[in-house]
């Protein structure tokens, strides 16, 4: 791996209240977490994909109508970067956590995004149960179309940053650790529509995660 290691460390705002914002270019999905988290969890568990047009151009699924995740880190949203290697960016709605992921297979894109979303929740230090909790609400997927302007625009800045930090980690087919690391690093950014309270999706993620130990 280039740069900056992976931990190797054992783990196991409302949805939609941006109105808008960017991201500075520096370097209700209910009770979650322990028992609260699995009462009258007796249904397959689901989360909603919102996908940028290309996206869902490539993938081509049903799309669903507009609705909430099971998920404490909510709906997510996610656009195609037709680079070498070609490659998905995926941000939480409720903490604009990204998380960088190979795209090719494409139509499984979904079905693999828990287990990346586990490696990245590892990074940053989340609680084992957490991740396990987060994970097992990924039962299911629904498609939908992007409707949050503004979390389309930090997408769109993360992309940007992306971009630059690959190619300083000198990013090739293959180097997962440079794509959790590159997730990480985004994830230090502050981003506007977060200013009034953690201020970057690292923040956001390690609020969220104490809110619900606390609940």
């Amino acid at each position: 791996m280039h740069g900056r290691q992976v931990s190797e460390t054992s783990i196991a705002p409302p949805n939609g209240a941006f109105s808008g914002g960017s991201c500075d270019s520096v370097g209700e999905a209910g009770s979650f977490g322990g028992r609260a988290g699995r009462r009258g969890l007796s249904f397959a568990a689901m989360f909603r994909l919102h996908c940028t047009k290309k996206l869902l151009d490539r993938i081509k699924p049903e799309i669903a109508e507009p609705g909430q995740s099971d998920t404490a880190l909510g709906n997510w949203y996610a656009t195609a970067l037709f680079w070498k290697p070609q490659l998905a960016l995926l941000v939480s709605e409720r903490t604009l956590l990204p998380v960088l992921m190979p795209l090719a297979p494409a139509a499984t894109l979904a079905r693999r995004f828990p287990a990346q979303l586990a490696l990245v929740l590892k990074e940053h230090g989340a609680p084992s149960e957490f991740i396990a909790q987060e994970v097992w609400r990924m039962d299911k997927v629904q498609y939908a179309k992007t409707s949050n302007r503004s979390v389309v625009g930090i997408l769109n800045e993360f992309v940007k940053q992306a971009e630059f930090w690959l190619a300083a980690y000198a990013y090739e087919k293959g180097d997962d650790d440079d794509l959790l690391a590159v997730s990480a690093k985004l994830a230090e950014t502050p981003c506007s529509p977060l200013y009034k309270g953690p201020v970057s999706p690292d923040r956001a993620l390690h609020e969220l995660v104490k809110a619900g130990a606390q609940a």
